[in-house]
């Protein structure tokens, strides 16, 4: 059983909700990211997703984009999120998704990235811009190694396309609750539990909804309809700004209620 599937079991019996953190490796330098990643986990972040930064993203606003360009400033690689990804795995058992755009891993290659993360101690990758019909060939060097290929679903997509998309799908299904980049909003939008029901008709895995949640209430009501909620943005402002520790708290405490 993988990391990502004990998890959620977990948190299934324990009726709890799974917090996914996201925070942009190397932000806005490799030591300080590693301590803020620590800092997530310890205090409630269930699953890290680790972002790897790239110089011309398409899905991320404002926040997330600063903070890439921060870590591409303080020299970020791919082999050094994946020595992060190392460090912390020496002394946690959470599960850590790598977070990124196509362009980096194909350059890096598929099939040693998948052999570099898996020795790593990474459990997954969710690769934005890799449209389904081209993931194949990235996906059969990770199912080789053990490793996950995280699902992306948009408020846009058609029933048609779910079962579609949702066919072999391995560790959880994100469900993205905007249209648009991520960023925090002032509240989740009323139609995300009409999505998340027609999405569960399609697949027995856990659904973590993200792009959007900012605080503990936000949170608790995207968790209704989901076994998990992602927190980018919110989370990557507050640990720039001196607060993740409090801003996880709040949204654990806020899960847990």
């Amino acid at each position: 059983m993988s990391r990502i599937d004990e998890t959620f079991q977990t948190l299934k019996r324990e009726k709890r909700k799974a917090l996914v953190g996201f925070l942009v490796a190397g932000d806005p330098d490799m030591t300080t990211s590693e301590q803020q990643c620590r800092e997530a986990l310890s205090n409630g972040v269930d699953i890290l997703e680790l972002g790897v930064p790239f110089s011309d993203p398409t899905a991320d606003g404002p926040v997330i984009q600063a903070a890439g360009r921060r870590s591409l400033a303080a020299g970020t690689t791919v082999a050094k999120v994946l020595a992060l990804a190392k460090r912390l795995r020496s002394d946690s058992a959470a599960p850590i998704v790598v977070f990124g755009y196509v362009n980096p891993f194909f350059s890096y290659g598929y099939e040693r990235l998948a052999k570099d993360a898996a020795a790593a101690g990474v459990d997954a990758f969710l690769v934005v811009d890799l449209p389904f019909e081209e993931s194949a060939e990235f996906k059969v060097h990770l199912e080789g190694v053990g490793l996950d290929f995280i699902t992306l679903i948009a408020p846009t997509t058609p029933a048609s396309r779910l079962k579609f998309i949702l066919k072999g799908a391995r560790g959880f299904v994100y469900y993205i609750m905007v249209k648009g980049v991520t960023g925090a909003r002032a509240e989740v939008s009323a139609d995300v539990s009409t999505h998340l029901g027609r999405l569960k008709k399609h697949t027995r895995l856990p659904v973590a909804a993200g792009f959007g949640v900012s605080n503990g209430p936000q949170a608790r009501e995207a968790a209704r309809h989901a076994e998990g909620v992602v927190v980018g943005s919110a989370l990557v402002k507050a640990a720039s700004e001196g607060r993740l520790e409090a801003l996880v708290k709040e949204i654990r405490k806020a899960l847990d209620r």
